[in-house]
């Protein structure tokens, strides 16, 4: 059996006579653009999803002060399973949704490294709930102060993933913001680069020892996260 040539569309010349085209390909199948879509719902749900439960934690367990702890000490203590968790499926639905964003930015500026750190950051997550930060000043209540704490190798891992995870996120912002600058929208380019600069400014004054810099942190991580998903739910509706 031979193949089959293309279908041909007869179109009229200005002479009068006809020619043959090639019939138009077929138009991306609904599948695909489905698989996109809900993988980019990982990527939408992922960072409110962490939010929320670490800030309704924050407002509510006992002894815990978001001027002086960080939202990873809230994964000590009897429920500290909640925010391990919050870490585990967090990270694991940004490190998922990471394929719709790949497919969505797939040809443009900043197509190929934006999902990339976006996933780098979700593993990063998911790295930062296994290892847990070890109790200290005063949280859980009865733990030590910061100044007599003694750190464990989970500390120090623990840091180390938090600081993959923030370097990946302002990474990725700048990259979206270069990404929007170049398609024209530059509303959405604005708002990347200060997501971006919000985390970099917030993870620097917290890391310098700056007064309140646990706040001026969880600011920072919250905002380029849900920038995060706000750019995931403009894929999904095609912005």
């Amino acid at each position: 059996m031979t193949a089959q040539p293309p279908a041909q569309t007869r179109i009229p010349t200005p002479a009068g006579t006809v020619s043959s085209a090639p019939s138009p390909a077929p138009s991306p199948s609904p599948r695909t653009s489905g698989v996109t879509r809900s993988l980019l719902a990982c990527a939408v749900v992922a960072s409110p999803l962490w939010a929320f439960v670490s800030l309704t934690q924050a407002a509510t367990r006992q002894g815990f002060d978001i001027t002086r702890h960080p939202l990873s000490a809230l994964s000590n203590g009897s429920l500290g399973w909640l925010q391990i968790s919050n870490f585990l499926l967090a990270g694991a639905l940004l490190a998922l949704g990471t394929g719709g964003l790949r497919r969505a930015l797939r040809g443009t500026p900043g197509g190929t490294w934006a999902p990339r750190l976006v996933r780098i950051a979700g593993i990063g997550m998911i790295a930062a709930g296994a290892f847990v930060m070890d109790p200290l000043d005063g949280f859980p209540l009865g733990a030590p102060s910061a100044e007599t704490a003694t750190l464990t190798w989970h500390s120090y891992a623990h840091f180390a993933a938090g600081s993959v995870t923030f370097t990946s996120l302002i990474a990725a912002c700048y990259v979206l913001g270069r990404h929007f600058g170049r398609a024209g929208n530059r509303r959405y380019a604005i708002a990347s680069r200060i997501a971006g600069t919000a985390l970099l400014l917030g993870n620097g004054w917290a890391v310098s020892g700056g007064r309140a810099g646990t706040l001026t942190l969880a600011v920072g991580a919250v905002t380029a996260m849900l920038w995060v998903s706000v750019v995931a739910y403009g894929k999904r509706r095609g912005i």
